[in-house]
């Protein structure tokens, strides 16, 4: 989709910028020009909100870092000391840790998008592995900043995921300590966490910065799973069309943010995180955030200590090849009926996962964890494949412009068919 640039220069001190340093155009063409899918649906619009999810995190989080205290005699009280002391502090760390919630809700809609529509699948495959990696990225500073408040939540979190890293043959030890900074979960462990977690955002935005590149030059996937093939036909320019359907998209989930931050605040936490860590008392029962649900879920599904570390980071490591191990040649799932309800039977497992991760491991709760944790390996590796090769297809449309006229054909004639 790359080409020479659209952009004309008006003036000549724009002329003069652009043979030097072409930002404007470079902006213009990727962001006013760019050919743009004419049946782009709201689910789109989910790209926008991340960045600007993204954004609000890095601000918010500049700002706390001015006044969080990384030492774990003075942590805790610091945070106290931001929401009751600092000016507005009490909404920036309430936007703050709130915004890590709707930055994973976003992308958990983004990525169950992608799989329902194929955009995982040629040529877009470096996309999707650079949008797996911001997902771990977004993981490592989500469980870092969990840690930072100090609280009983955050102390002992922090010692169950590092200890993992232990069950790891020959290196495992040396690397749980090398985590924590000496011999248990301490002072340096603190330290090295807020440094990393206010470091990987920065990370994050560059990896994105790529991402987008590389939707840029193979182009955005569709629901019709189809390429544009006439420019003319096919797309409209990103700027107005998508540009007011992302604003209206950003501006709705921004009503759910707002209300969360203002309105329950603390709805999504811990109400264990607001006691200060206590090495020698242990929490009755240990849950990460909601986000980390699933794959803690996983862990805990296993027997061994190390099959519970790799299937939890298989289960991720998973998506990477996603790509290869779907075998059918139509993306789209609304021309395929079958997939459709696998999906859906992935959706719920995922969510079912999620619950049983919140709940204490023992009896039926153990037995349905290893059951769904079976179906999610299930699905990608026995299903993916072989719908690939026994599913039949409906018809795929020959172009966008062809879904485009297809859908609003089809919807005409339902409007003025008469009333049974």
């Amino acid at each position: 989709m790359s080409g020479p640039s659209q952009y004309v220069p008006k003036n000549a001190l724009a002329r003069w910028l652009e043979a030097r340093l072409p930002i404007i155009g470079f902006t213009y063409d990727s962001f006013v020009a760019y050919p743009t899918p004419k049946n782009l649906n709201y689910w789109w619009t989910f790209g926008a909100i991340l960045s600007f999810m993204l954004i609000a995190q890095i601000l918010t989080g500049v700002v706390l870092a001015m006044h969080y205290t990384g030492h774990t005699s003075m942590a805790f009280n610091s945070v106290e000391h931001i929401m009751r002391d600092v000016n507005w502090g009490w909404m920036i760390r309430y936007l703050h840790a709130n915004g890590a919630s709707m930055f994973f809700l976003a992308v958990y809609i983004h990525m169950a998008r992608g799989l329902y529509y194929g955009s995982y699948k040629a040529p877009r495959e470096v996309l999707w592995i650079l949008g797996v990696v911001i997902f771990l990225l977004m993981m490592a500073t989500a469980f870092m900043g969990y840690v930072l408040p100090w609280g009983q939540m955050s102390f002992w979190g922090a010692t169950v995921i590092t200890n993992l890293f232990s069950a790891i043959p020959l290196v495992g030890d040396a690397i749980t300590i090398w985590l924590w900074g000496g011999y248990s979960v301490d002072n340096p462990t603190l330290n090295r966490f807020f440094s990393l977690h206010y470091l990987l955002p920065f990370m994050i935005a560059a990896v994105v910065a790529l991402h987008v590149w590389a939707l840029h030059v193979v182009g955005q996937n569709n629901p019709a799973g189809v390429d544009i093939k006439d420019v003319e036909k096919d797309s409209v320019p990103f700027t107005p069309h998508a540009t007011m359907k992302d604003m209206v998209g950003v501006a709705v989930f921004f009503i759910l943010f707002a209300w969360f931050a203002f309105f329950v605040p603390n709805y999504l936490g811990h109400s264990d995180n607001y006691i200060e860590a206590n090495p020698l008392v242990t929490p009755a029962h240990i849950v990460p955030e909601w986000y980390f649900l699933p794959f803690y879920a996983i862990l805990r599904a296993i027997p061994s200590k190390l099959g519970g570390v790799i299937f939890m980071f298989a289960s991720i490591a998973i998506l990477v090849v996603l790509p290869w191990l779907d075998t059918s040649r139509v993306r789209s799932a609304v021309y395929r009926p079958i997939y459709k309800i696998f999906f859906w039977l992935f959706i719920v497992t995922v969510i079912g996962l999620g619950y049983l991760g919140s709940q204490p491991p023992e009896g039926g709760a153990v037995i349905a964890a290893r059951i769904l944790t079976a179906w999610y390996f299930i699905h990608f590796i026995v299903v993916m494949p072989l719908l690939g090769l026994f599913e039949k297809t409906k018809p795929v449309p020959a172009s966008i412009n062809d879904a485009v006229l297809a859908k609003n054909g089809g919807e005409r004639v339902a409007a003025a068919a008469p009333a049974q």
